[in-house]
């Protein structure tokens, strides 16, 4: 019964491949982002939609959605790592002596931290370019997303906390 699970676990070779595609793609959308950041410093390019603001902000703009793109293509790379160093490799990250030593996946829960953990400081860098758009035309309904965020924060707080006390309880 082990052998056929076994053999299975290489369809985790589709979650490997596809997230470092999508990683590869997401590094060179933020690298786009950033030359239109450049465009628009250097050449004065200014989209129509963002005529009513200032050069300046709107290339902050284009390097804020480069930061948060760049974000998320590190996330999937780690993904892909943590799926290949947990469902193909036969040895855990903490014993492999490679060059990416510094992710550790000693299981999978780590992985979903890292998401979760990384969502929210999207969901933060998102805000701040909300904000920063928007910086003359405040409303009040922006405060949902900074009391999002905060939640979240607290919530992936607690839960670790209570991995925390499991793990010194045992």
């Amino acid at each position: 019964m082990k052998k056929p699970f076994y053999a299975l676990r290489y369809i985790s070779w589709i979650a490997i491949i596809f997230s470092l595609l999508g990683s590869l793609l997401l590094f060179i959308m933020g690298a786009l982002k950033t030359l239109n950041a450049f465009r628009v410093f250097f050449l004065g390019y200014i989209p129509k939609d963002k005529a009513h603001l200032h050069t300046a902000d709107i290339g902050i703009t284009y390097l804020i959605k480069s930061l948060d793109t760049f974000l998320i293509a590190l996330v999937l790379f780690i993904i892909s790592h943590g799926v290949y160093t947990l469902f193909i490799s036969n040895k855990s990250s903490t014993e492999n002596n490679g060059v990416l030593n510094w992710i550790q996946t000693p299981n999978i829960g780590n992985l979903k931290n890292v998401l979760a953990e990384v969502i929210v400081i999207i969901l933060f860098v998102k805000f701040l370019e909300v904000v920063f758009v928007n910086i003359d035309n405040l409303e009040w309904k922006l405060l949902i997303l900074p009391i999002s965020i905060v939640l979240m924060a607290i919530g992936l707080k607690i839960l670790k906390l209570n991995k925390e006390e499991s793990t010194k309880n045992s």
